[in-house]
């Protein structure tokens, strides 16, 4: 009896989501829509700064009022009553609210961006504000989320977003009105795990993959256990016993047959998705002959999770967590010529592999280092029963339904969105996904509200270039494409990513890029007088004449330039009829760039920063915004066959 009493007057008390509590930041100069849950038919009242609204519970408890549109300003506090509580937030604030989403380039914490030591310390910004939404997947639509509002100060600042904060402290710097961020992101997600069911059916191949969502959990299961098991068969055949697995970590054990991955990096992108248990990685390193190999230290920047290290058979420690490791080799393990690193990491949920920054995971001593980043061999040991459970991935809709539903219809300004490295290989598909979504987010808020994102910056990802097709230059491609929506905009970051490493920790430049997209999208501002343009020079026409591709731009402000002392132009390909690409020598005349080579008789097609890999552009206008990747021929891609489906 006291179990029902307490249940009934708990469904009694009148609440509201968790995307709403104190210090939040409530959209100024829009209708504000709260809503919550209470008994069926109680009578529920809102007030904020002077405001008063009233309603009844609906019979499935639901109730929502809209208050009017208000100015920015504050702190203010709403109350909500009803007929057995009152639920009060403090500190609200009245402001610019906006969605801050996308992969882990979005949720990349201020703590780990380049400037972290000293942004943090100073980052005393009270009317910027975060909602940190926790992660969640569901294949059905929720209506809570898990997360709470902070004040932006250098205790809660290291667990902002970089981009977001950044982009809130320039916003905060035009407007002079508070910002609340709304950071609902996870690390390596597609597009499609953030789009809604009801937007998929409206695509003919992404109905396909709709109507083979699973009906319930137990399905869920069954699923991934077969989905893990043909993985195993593929990848190696099948799992090894308890025997077999004691060999792995001799130097003359015969590993030809192992796949590879490149290390430091999470497995389940190199290969081995949605996996949690043990796998053996395993490298030859070469001594050189005459090399002094005393006191060498094995060094790794992190491992997920725990680990167990070997070289030439003999165990130099083993280590639970994601620390530093450092093991030091004793002398004369290591011999002149082939030696062995065995290396057996145990992964008990998430992310898996040897993880941090590529130029910490080496051999080295004083005399000498050996780089290990690079391919490593692999095979998988055991597999854990919650491998079979869905990622973020597995299924499409699981963030929209969790992350974003939630949320709605919590009025915002708009959308900054940092994603697509997940979704390169299916670059052509991504015109279409891509701008899906963001038309499926619209019509949920139902007005068309700024949505601005976040080209893919330069990294290696395969060596994709122009001559042999680069599926991140195709990503980016789309991206532009997607550009023809209303109300969006593109923050370029060729310029600032780093070869090696898919998370670029200049935030700042990404953050003010975007917040410059904002003022002319969503606040019909694009500067200061004199530096009126928030976006860099977009291809608009080629001409040719004789053995010269003479290319004109939109977008050129005060002018063209070249970021380099010697006046050169870099990042130009040019091809003949023959589809095959030269460099391209290039060259500045007034508003155009004028590009020729000398193995190309007559320019036909001409494309610039197409590669994975595309940190030499340096095509800039006058205002310091980077030139849009471009390429002016439609030459068949290397992604067009690409399509979506389960993981």
């Amino acid at each position: 009896m006291t179990s029902l009493l307490t249940f009934q007057t708990a469904f009694a008390d009148v609440r509201l989501p968790n995307v709403f509590g104190s210090h939040m930041v409530l959209q100024r100069r829009k209708p504000v829509p709260v809503w919550g849950w209470a008994e069926a038919g109680e009578k529920v009242t809102v007030t904020l700064n002077n405001q008063t609204k009233t309603t009844k519970a609906g019979k499935d408890g639901k109730w929502r009022v809209t208050l009017d549109a208000m100015e920015a300003g504050g702190p203010y506090q709403l109350l909500v009553k009803g007929k057995r509580n009152t639920v009060t937030f403090d500190d609200v604030l009245a402001g610019e609210v906006w969605i801050c989403s996308g992969q882990s380039n979005m949720e990349w914490p201020l703590a780990a961006a380049a400037n972290a030591k000293t942004e943090i310390p100073v980052a005393n910004y009270p009317n910027i504000r975060q909602l940190l939404v926790k992660k969640d997947i569901s294949l059905t639509p929720k209506d809570n989320i898990e997360g709470s509002w902070s004040v932006c100060t250098p205790a809660s600042a290291p667990q902002f977003t970089a981009v977001g904060y950044f982009f809130a402290k320039q916003l905060q710097k035009e407007l002079n009105v508070p910002i609340g961020l709304i950071n609902t992101s996870w690390g390596g997600t597609h597009s499609e795990t953030w789009t809604s069911r009801e937007a998929m059916n409206q695509n003919d191949e992404l109905r396909l993959v709709a109507n083979k969502l699973p009906a319930g959990s137990e399905e869920v299961i069954q699923r991934g256990a077969a989905r893990t098991q043909a993985l195993i068969k593929a990848q190696q055949g099948s799992l090894p016993t308890a025997a077999d697995e004691q060999t792995w970590a001799s130097a003359t054990l015969n590993d030809s047959e192992w796949k590879t991955m490149n290390m430091p990096g999470d497995w389940e992108w190199g290969g081995l998705p949605t996996l949690d248990g043990v796998v053996w990685f395993r490298q030859d390193v070469v001594i050189p002959e005459g090399s002094n190999s005393q006191k060498m230290v094995l060094y790794m920047d992190s491992v997920a999770d725990n680990d167990s290290t070997f070289v030439n058979g003999q165990l130099l420690g083993s280590t639970k967590g994601g620390k530093a490791r450092a093991y030091a080799v004793p002398d004369g393990l290591l011999k002149p010529g082939r030696n062995v690193i065995a290396i057996r990491v145990t992964d008990t949920g998430g992310s898996g592999g040897l993880m941090g920054r590529p130029e910490q995971l080496k051999l080295a001593s004083d005399n000498l280092t050996i780089p290990l980043a690079g391919k490593w061999k692999y095979r998988v040991a055991n597999v854990f029963a919650s491998s079979y459970k869905p990622g973020p991935n597995t299924f499409a809709t699981q963030l929209f339904n969790a992350m974003i539903n939630p949320l709605i219809p919590y009025a915002v300004e708009g959308a900054i969105w940092y994603q697509g490295e997940s979704n390169a290989g299916r670059a052509y598909q991504y015109r279409k996904t891509f701008p899906l979504m963001i038309q499926d987010w619209r019509q949920h808020w139902g007005y068309d509200f700024p949505f601005l994102f976040v080209q893919l910056a330069s990294y290696n990802a395969a060596n994709g270039d122009s001559q042999h097709g680069s599926t991140w230059a195709e990503l980016r491609e789309a991206q532009t494409m997607t550009l023809q929506l209303p109300n969006t905009g593109m923050a370029i970051t060729s310029d600032i990513g780093e070869r090696t490493d898919i998370h670029p920790k200049n935030k700042l430049d990404v953050g003010n890029r975007l917040a410059a997209e904002a003022m002319r999208v969503a606040y019909g501002k694009s500067g200061e007088p004199g530096n009126e343009v928030s976006r860099g020079p977009q291809f608009n026409k080629m001409t040719v004449e004789n053995n010269r591709a003479i290319l004109t731009f939109l977008n050129v402000g005060s002018g063209l330039v070249a970021k380099d002392k010697y006046g050169y132009v870099r990042g130009f390909d040019v091809a003949g009829a023959d589809q095959k690409f030269y460099y391209a020598k290039a060259e500045i005349q007034g508003n155009t760039v004028v590009v020729h080579a000398d193995s190309v008789a007559v320019p036909v097609a001409v494309r610039y920063g197409w590669a994975d890999d595309n940190g030499d552009v340096n095509l800039y206008n006058q205002e310091n915004f980077p030139a849009i990747p471009f390429r002016t021929d439609t030459w068949k891609g290397i992604t067009e066959a690409a399509r979506f489906g389960e993981q």
